[in-house]
């Protein structure tokens, strides 16, 4: 089953101790774009998240990820200053204020607004509970989020799997005024070959007006074509099913089924197949519309 790249998906935990959300969403994108939100204290897990996301599967789409975490208990978290860093940073801010001849509005708070001046600090044995709690969270909001995906992935599927039929149906169709139309050629060469050598008491070379049918024939001949867009019509249902990522293998595969459709147009001469093609051109391009989504 294909998946969509356009979701979202939320989880809730709460304890004693803390109120964790987590929230996902993605829209689409060419590649696995992960943004990651945190709260400071757990900026920490920031790389583990983003890796954890694609052992789950997600491999492709802009993904926004939030974690908020409410304390609602005290916690053995120490919070120290950072001297060195809280150093540096009031030497700038002199500099600044001296050079620049600026007001000083240097204060405590101004200063604890920044917040790499503080550090936290926990023990290891808490990193790995704080992972193991948001995990648990995390967890209930990917699987909300994969059953998005996988649901509107399955409309998708249905939607242009209904629109390769009716490309398909409408192929066929070309075919038949294809032969239609050779046939069509060769009577009306005779008969107008005929006339004129008739008005003109000339014998009829029977094998001169084959020959010229045949060269006709060959020019607008489609049968290639038609044979290599069932051969992707078959390729396009074989993808859908193999049950992977296959957003950007149906792309290059539509690219080929539109190159084949507009050598079509380009050789036949008949008004009813060109109106066909078009038909296909346009429904193409909505499947095309539709696979942008396709992860």
């Amino acid at each position: 089953m294909i998946k969509s790249m356009t979701a979202y998906g939320r989880g809730r935990r709460t304890t004693e101790e803390k109120d964790i959300t987590a929230e996902i969403k993605s829209v689409n994108s060419r590649y696995l774009d992960c943004s990651v939100k945190l709260p400071h204290r757990y900026a920490f897990l920031e790389d583990k998240i983003r890796a954890y996301i694609q052992k789950k599967g997600i491999t492709r789409g802009k993904v926004d990820l939030y974690i908020g975490v409410d304390t609602l208990a005290d916690t053995e978290v120490k919070i120290s200053v950072d001297r060195a860093y809280t150093e540096g940073y009031l030497a700038a801010l002199y500099t600044l204020r001296d050079e620049f001849h600026l007001p000083d509005d240097i204060s405590v708070m101004r200063v604890a607004a920044d917040r790499n001046v503080f550090t936290l600090r926990r023990a290891e044995d808490d990193e790995a509970r704080d992972w193991e709690e948001i995990s648990a969270v995390l967890d209930v909001a990917i699987d909300n989020f994969l059953a998005v995906r996988a649901a509107e992935g399955e409309k998708i599927e249905k939607d242009i799997s209904a629109k390769i039929e009716f490309i398909k149906a409408t192929a066929e169709k070309i075919a038949d005024y294809s032969a239609e139309e050779i046939a069509s050629y060769n009577a009306k060469l005779t008969e107008r070959i005929k006339q004129i050598l008739d008005d003109n008491r000339v014998t009829v070379d029977e094998g001169r007006i084959l020959t010229e049918a045949a060269i006709y024939a060959d020019r607008v001949a489609i049968d290639e074509e038609l044979t290599r867009l069932s051969c992707h019509f078959g390729a396009f249902y074989d993808i859908l099913a193999a049950g992977e990522p296959c957003g950007r293998k149906l792309d290059f595969l539509l690219q080929e089924i539109n190159r084949e459709t507009n050598t079509i147009g380009s050789k036949a001469q008949s008004l009813d197949i060109a109106k066909l093609v078009v038909t296909i051109k346009a429904e193409l391009e909505k499947i095309r519309e539709q696979i942008q989504n396709i992860e």
